[in-house]
């Protein structure tokens, strides 16, 4: 049999797991993959910055469902990866990292470009290996992506010593993966399963609350028949939009501390809440003392052991994959009779939900034209007026995210990508740009921040080399927007470093060979966004907003959802 070198061996590693884009950034200890890389018919994207490639990775992985992949250099290459690392981590997203390596017989002597990245992204990852024998590496790289996409998703990184990479052994890609250690629970417990619908027959107000754990499993069409067939309305998380038709009137939108008054209100009072794919994340429950203190039984449906009971003690556990959990469901709901009874008394609590969201809707701006100065809300308008609502909207973090998150209509599953857990800055660019080669066919808009643009603007330079049609969207106060909103309400107007001084925009989008264009009156936007929208490739469009716009309602810093400040 031809004997390959170890780069040759994870290029047809990675054509054998399906890769056709790949994430990167070269250096000198990652060289040999990169050139056996030149002869494959992987498609490369050179990022910026490893971080980019990190988020772009991301993205892609958000899109298509498939474990994004990064390839970067040892020592700063590696390190420059961790912030997306644990991004990734902390959202549940695949991703496979292959860094270079100084050789094995250089570590821990404090060589050129060496850093243990095994070590420094061990409470980050999923799992890392450092590849010691060629013999391995076939293995360890189907081990890699079994991991990355397998139960709860996460981030592997497989190391890789320059002489691994330039020794050579026969290739045969394994079949199957078996790790003993790792055997993730797919099915869920029939008992289980039916005492949860016991538990939702019993209730009067029951309500679901659903987080990214859906969309990851693709089980969005098992939860849509599901709450409609029973009628029981939907909150979802920042990570969870989408996953219901924000359209049906069953749905509530998100929860939480920028939740609305109808929504938030709903938990305060449901007596049976069936959490799905979701970990009663902090920013969800406020203070946990006082999360849905009327529920009589909470049920926690997820495929992650070590999320049941972390946070908020359940009731009825159940541990499986979403898909596979809400399929047994459904086959049990319809086996009993006497649904259609339990509907006409969970209509009633429907429509009570539905009466609290009338008494405080969210942003009573009035009419957006009479305002000299550009409403974020009058925005997040135009951008659906001109997309129909059917795109992918990739988002960095702070005040534009929730005005996103709780104004813009979601439709289907894979169309939010935003960073939840870890709350990165940055994020934006580089993932709209990974979800756009993964679904080329898709309008793709990025909505930042003038702070959080400046992280990776970078990257508007990746976009440009390979043509990606993209939209980003700048609401810029000149501020760092959220941090000012805090400093504002809970520091006494104190504002400690927040104010921020921005280059030009426009230019420099021209400067990377984009084009720019700039907003700075209400009169002028329905015109301005729909000229930049129909301008093909990479497009930036800087819109001034007045640094006095606050995200409304909020939960206050350890206050429950009842305690919600509305101005």
């Amino acid at each position: 049999m031809k004997k390959l070198t170890g780069a040759q061996i994870v290029v047809e590693s990675l054509i054998a797991e399906g890769v056709d884009v790949i994430f990167g950034y070269p250096g000198g200890a990652i060289l040999p993959t990169y050139d056996a890389l030149l002869d494959s018919k992987i498609k490369h994207v050179l990022v910026r910055h490893e971080q980019g490639a990190t988020h772009m990775a991301e993205g892609y992985a958000r899109v298509s469902g498939r474990p994004g992949v990064v390839i970067v250099t040892s020592g700063p290459g590696a390190t420059n990866t961790v912030t997306g690392i644990a991004d990734a981590y902390m959202d549940s997203t695949p991703m496979v990292v292959l860094s270079g390596q100084v050789s094995t017989s250089l570590i821990g002597n404090d060589a050129f470009q060496e850093a243990d990245i095994v070590g420094i992204t061990r409470p980050c990852t999923k799992h890392n290996y450092l590849v010691k024998d060629v013999r391995d590496l076939a293995r360890i790289v189907k081990e890699a992506f079994y991991i990355a996409g397998s139960g709860r998703p996460g981030p592997v990184v497989v190391d890789l010593p320059k002489d691994v990479q330039q020794a050579e052994h026969s290739f045969k890609y394994p079949d199957k993966v078996d790790l003993r250690s790792y055997k993730p629970t797919i099915r869920g417990n029939p008992r289980q399963i039916e005492r949860a619908i016991e538990a939702i027959e019993k209730s009067e107000k029951p309500l679901f609350y659903v987080g990214g754990g859906v969309q990851w499993s693709g089980a969005a069409p098992e939860l849509t028949q599901l709450a409609r067939g029973l009628g029981i309305p939907i909150c979802e998380t920042l990570m969870g939009l989408g996953s219901f038709p924000a359209s049906d009137p069953l749905c509530l939108g998100m929860l939480g501390m920028h939740g609305s008054y109808g929504t938030n209100t709903a938990v305060c009072n449901t007596d049976c809440l069936i959490a799905v794919g979701a970990r009663f994340d902090d920013r969800v429950t406020g203070r946990i003392a006082d999360f849905a203190p009327k529920a009589e039984s909470i049920i926690h449906i997820d495929i992650d052991p070590s999320s049941i009971s972390k946070n908020v003690k359940v009731d009825v556990p159940i541990v499986g994959d979403i898909k596979s959990v809400l399929t047994d469901f459904l086959k049990e709901v319809r086996s009993r009779e006497g649904i259609a009874r339990h509907k006409a008394r969970w209509a009633k609590w429907h429509q009570q939900i539905l009466e609290w969201r009338r008494e405080r809707p969210l942003y009573q701006n009035g009419n957006h034209s009479e305002r000299e100065s550009v409403s974020p809300l009058h925005v997040i308008e135009e951008m659906h007026n001109l997309t129909k609502g059917d795109c992918i909207i990739a988002t960095d973090v702070g005040q534009h995210q929730m005005w996103i998150a709780q104004l813009f209509p979601f439709e289907r599953p894979r169309s939010l990508l935003t960073s939840g857990g870890l709350g990165t800055m940055g994020y934006g660019l580089p993932a709209g740009i990974g979800a756009k080669f993964a679904a080329p066919d898709r309008k793709v808009i990025v909505v930042s921040g003038d702070g959080s643009i400046q992280m990776n603007i970078q990257e508007l330079g990746t976009a440009v080399q390979y043509g990606v049609d993209i939209k980003v969207v700048i609401l810029n106060n000149h501020f760092l927007g959220m941090v000012r909103q805090w400093q504002e309400r809970f520091y006494d107007e104190r504002y400690s470093y927040s104010a921020m001084s921005v280059p030009d925009f426009v230019k420099l989008a021209d400067a990377y060979g984009a084009k720019g264009f700039r907003i700075e009156k209400s009169k002028d936007l329905a015109r301005t966004m729909k000229d930049a929208f129909a301008t093909p490739g990479p497009v930036l469009i800087d819109v001034v907003i007045p640094k006095e716009e606050a995200v409304m309602p909020m939960i206050p810093p350890g206050g429950a959802m009842s305690e919600m400040l509305f101005a």
